[in-house]
């Protein structure tokens, strides 16, 4: 059962990150290839669980977000399985 309530925790956290859009507009005279480059610093408000008032900013690059997601989803979806095995 705390696994759950951990996984849904992690859930509702990548959620809101992901629902947010960037701190950081891309400028309207980048090029198509710029505005998605990987390496490019993005900053984000990430909710803190527990308060309503309190919001951290992140800063990482696209590629660190893009493998932050997918890990956390990874996580999500192991912890869903095995608290599948136990019913």
């Amino acid at each position: 059962m705390r696994t759950l309530a951990i996984a849904i925790a992690a859930l509702c956290i990548g959620s809101t990150a992901a629902a947010q859009a960037p701190a950081t507009p891309a400028s309207g005279a980048q090029s198509g290839k710029n505005a998605r480059d990987p390496d490019e610093v993005v900053c984000e408000k990430v909710e803190v669980i527990g308060s309503r008032l309190v919001a951290k900013r992140v800063c990482a690059t696209r590629a660190q977000w893009a493998e932050r997601r997918l890990r956390e989803r990874l996580d999500i979806d192991k912890a869903q399985k095995t608290g599948m095995k136990g019913q």
